[in-house]
């Protein structure tokens, strides 16, 4: 992944980009090749070097992952408690930083029943930068959330790149915020990277996968299973030869406006 830049991983449900992610903070060991973060292989490397590798990431899971029984600030400061030795006026300031930096200062004394499903989005995404890490995967940031909540999440996501030059990996089926929000997209299938490259190049891509994929159209190899056959394919094809409405939506093709910056945040290096 470009350092320092913002990119998203698209794919089907089932084709293996949750399980890329723990891979990637050694929590599932793949079967086979390599994992080189920062230059070193973590499949070779020792437990102790593994756990310092794991602190150069923060990590949004889909739901939070807060716990219920402590405040929004108890929940942010549960790793600088867990893994450092910092004093509770060091601590405080850090959470206060990144509450601020996620747009929850004054909720801080919130339970996690108390607030939205974007708030608590938020918040785990606040703990997740409490450790200063150098990159950030984010699993459907999304997922429970309505439309403009998840605009809301895009726009810190691109603040915080702006903010601290963190390179960020988004896992996402939210094709607008696909469009939208990173530098870089990335297509899996069937358990294969199909195209890594900059926007520009996934949004104006003619591989059949991605363009359905970014179009939410039946016709194409992606079926309610994991593949299609052929003779479904050509049936389908054929459906709509004949003027049969394939789903999906026929004026999404080409490069749209990327989100910016919110003003008065820093200039993005990625794009400065």
């Amino acid at each position: 992944m470009p350092k320092g830049e913002v990119s998203a991983l698209l794919g089907p449900s089932g084709t293996g980009k949750s399980v890329f992610l723990k891979s990637l903070i050694g929590l599932l060991r793949p079967e086979q090749g390599k994992i080189f973060i920062d230059g070193t292989d973590i499949l070779q490397c020792s437990s102790r070097e593994l756990y310092e590798i794991r602190k150069l990431f923060g990590v949004l899971f889909q739901d939070g992952a807060l716990f219920g029984s402590m405040n929004l600030y108890d929940n942010v400061a549960f790793p600088l408690r867990e893994h450092t030795k910092k004093s509770e006026s060091d601590i405080r300031k850090i959470v206060m930083e990144k509450l601020e930096l996620t747009g929850l200062l004054g909720a801080e004394d919130k339970l996690p029943g108390e607030i939205s499903g974007g708030m608590r989005k938020r918040a785990g995404l606040a703990r997740a930068l409490v450790l200063d890490p150098e990159i950030i995967l984010v699993d459907e940031p999304d997922s429970g959330l309505d439309p403009v909540r998840t605009t809301y999440i895009s726009q810190t996501l691109i603040d915080i790149n702006a903010e601290i030059d963190a390179t960020i990996l988004i896992v996402s089926h939210n094709i607008n915020l696909a469009r939208t929000v990173p530098d870089n997209i990335g297509m899996l299938f069937r358990r294969q990277l199909v195209m890594f490259g900059p926007r520009e190049v996934l949004l104006t891509s003619d591989e059949p996968v991605v363009k359905q994929f970014l179009n939410g159209t039946m016709i194409g190899p992606i079926g309610m299973s994991e593949e299609k056959d052929e003779a479904q394919m050509a049936q389908e094809q054929a459906m709509v030869d004949a003027g049969h409405h394939a789903g999906g939506v026929d004026d999404v093709e080409g490069i749209v406006p990327q989100m910016k910056a919110t003003p008065g945040t820093p200039v993005r290096q990625a794009v400065g």
